[in-house]
């Protein structure tokens, strides 16, 4: 999940920078940079956020088993 994660997040910054030079207008630029850009970043990074808290799962098993 980790490696899906880094690889979201890294199509998610280039899809937002896409679209941020690809809209027209001033106030949809600013839209997209304030609102869409951190809405689709968040979004995108669950993957890595799950990754870590499965880690942090196990890792408290093996302190448990132990």
């Amino acid at each position: 999940l980790k490696v899906l994660g880094i690889f979201s997040i890294v199509s998610a910054v280039f899809g937002a920078v896409s679209l941020i030079i690809a809209v027209e207008g001033f106030w949809n630029t600013v839209g997209m940079i304030f609102i869409g850009a951190p809405i689709v970043l968040m979004l995108s990074s669950w993957p890595l956020a799950l990754g870590q808290a499965m880690n942090a799962i196990a890792d408290i098993g093996d302190e448990v088993g132990h």
